[in-house]
């Protein structure tokens, strides 16, 4: 059995606790075993390539970004106890209001701190995937939401645990404060580093993800932090041109076994089951989404077609259509707003596609009424 740490004593809250201090990437002694991954490595390229190639069958990608983010931020939260429904984040954009305003805060953070992340990867004067942008991100993820009193944007200076009431008790406790800032860096080396280039880019990011969640290097929103660094590796290394994978969903729906597999490589060194339970989730989410494209694709260009069709049908019903897959829930003056017209041409484009039953009104008044792209928001929520 390999090694994949040591244990170092940490003092906190009164107790003495063995804190687990990881190896520098990649794991050696033995070094990765290749077989363990080869098979699951092509089938989940395959599958980020074929959901790069069908994203061309709608006519903006915008459509797609706009649902799968969200998807992203919305599960990737979840998994951290929120209770925000997508429908939620759709009306807290449409400016409608929502009950769990905190929770919705919550994911709102995330997808600011997912933008942060893209613009900078994707300018060339921006930060490189660093400690220093995932500070950044993390000083916008709890900005003003639960934790923000856990210093947003600053390394822990304290000993944290996972699981257990108190340090003693504790199901892991994460490296001393002290040794956090080396051993970030020592992650920072391998993701730019060369010694790793033999292996996989998606291996790689799977022994990141694994490395980031045992250094545990926040007071709060590790997980969150760690599953938005999968995202950004997948551009960094050019596997997806696009964030249209949401791979929170397949984390949030094998919960247990994805903290039992990154528990695994410290308990008994196996960092070959969590990298094969990584690929696989890879593939399936990938897949998923590919599904998800298509679905929307014929979806979209169904209810456009009947849209066409209709004689009464104008620039404005035509304009308005083309928005809904960015504002699938909506009130008239927000339509009016987005169509830059009067309130009664709005209006007009709103009962035209209600009466081709494309969205619906979901509030059941005469007045403040709001309406819904149901069966786009059907689809995304599957």
């Amino acid at each position: 059995m390999r090694s994949t740490g040591t244990y170092a004593i940490s003092t906190t809250l009164g107790e003495a606790v063995q804190a687990f201090v990881p190896h520098a990437l990649p794991p050696r002694k033995p070094a990765l075993a290749g077989e363990s991954f080869i098979e699951l490595n092509r089938a989940a390229e395959l599958a980020l390539a074929r959901l790069s190639g069908v994203s061309g069958l709608v006519p903006s990608v915008d459509w797609l970004l706009y649902s799968a983010i969200r998807k992203e931020a919305l599960l990737t939260s979840q998994i951290e106890g929120t209770q925000a429904t997508l429908v939620d984040l759709f009306d807290e954009e449409a400016g409608i209001a929502v009950r769990n305003t905190d929770d919705v805060e919550e994911v709102t953070n995330y997808l600011r701190a997912f933008r942060l992340v893209q613009d900078n990867l994707r300018d060339p004067q921006g930060l490189p995937i660093s400690v220093r942008l995932l500070s950044d991100a993390h000083s916008l993820l709890l900005d003003g939401v639960r934790g923000a009193g856990k210093q947003p944007g600053a390394l822990r200076r304290s000993q944290n645990w996972i699981g257990g009431t108190r340090p003693g008790n504790a199901v892991f406790v994460p490296p001393p404060a002290e040794r956090v800032a080396a051993l970030l860096a020592d992650m920072e080396r391998f993701i730019h580093g060369t010694p790793a280039s033999e292996l996989p880019p998606l291996v790689k990011i799977a022994l990141v993800h694994a490395q980031f969640e045992t250094i545990h290097p926040f007071l709060d929103g590790n997980g969150r932090i760690g599953r938005l660094l999968i995202a950004a590796l997948l551009e960094h290394w050019a596997l997806l041109p696009e964030p249209l994978m949401y791979l929170s969903g397949y984390l949030k729906q094998h919960q247990a076994e994805y903290y039992r597999r990154l528990s695994n490589i410290r308990a008994e060194g196996d960092w070959e089951g969590w990298v094969s339970f990584f690929l696989e989730g890879v593939a399936v989410a990938a897949s998923d989404a590919e599904r998800g494209v298509v679905a929307i694709a014929s979806l979209v260009t169904s209810d456009r077609r009947r849209l066409l069709q209709d004689p009464k049908a104008g620039p404005a019903s035509y304009k308005l259509f083309e928005l809904l897959p960015l504002m699938p829930r909506f009130t008239v003056e927000r339509a009016r707003e987005k169509l830059e017209t009067s309130f009664p041409t709005a209006n007009a484009a709103v009962k035209l596609l209600e009466s081709l039953g494309i969205v619906a009104e979901v509030t059941g008044q005469k007045k403040n009424r709001s309406f819904s792209y149901q069966s786009y928001i059907a689809l995304l929520s599957r």
